[in-house]
């Protein structure tokens, strides 16, 4: 059955960095697009970045350009998220996506804390 697991959350300091990995089986990995969301404590999921299926094409969230890179590794169906300068507002449960149009996956979400 498809899976997509996330890990690499965890508390962080104000300025720090964490990187997130999100590992999927189940499905052809390079034919979706694949992206993270985020969910903060009473706001609406959000769209953090985001990549084409062969890694061509990524995009951004305003609110982290310059600071979150995404990357994906369609050898070991992976894909993952480098966030550096992490500041309180980041705060929140990030979700990795998988999807190509006609189908999309989601995967159960890992919580990053950033607080001194």
């Amino acid at each position: 059955q498809v899976q997509l697991v996330e890990s690499g959350g965890g508390l962080v300091q104000p300025g720090g960095s964490l990187r997130l990995s999100c590992a999927a089986s189940g499905f052809t990995f390079s034919g979706y697009a694949m992206s993270w969301y985020r969910q903060a404590p009473g706001k609406e999921r959000e769209l953090v970045a985001s990549i084409s299926n062969v890694g061509g094409n990524t995009n951004y969230g305003d609110s982290v350009k310059g600071r979150f890179t995404i990357s994906r590794d369609n050898a070991k169906n992976t894909v993952s998220l480098q966030m550096n300068s992490l500041a309180p507002e980041d705060t929140a449960v990030y979700y990795c996506k998988a999807y190509n149009g006609l189908r999309s996956y989601w995967g159960q979400g890992t919580q990053v804390t950033v607080s001194s």
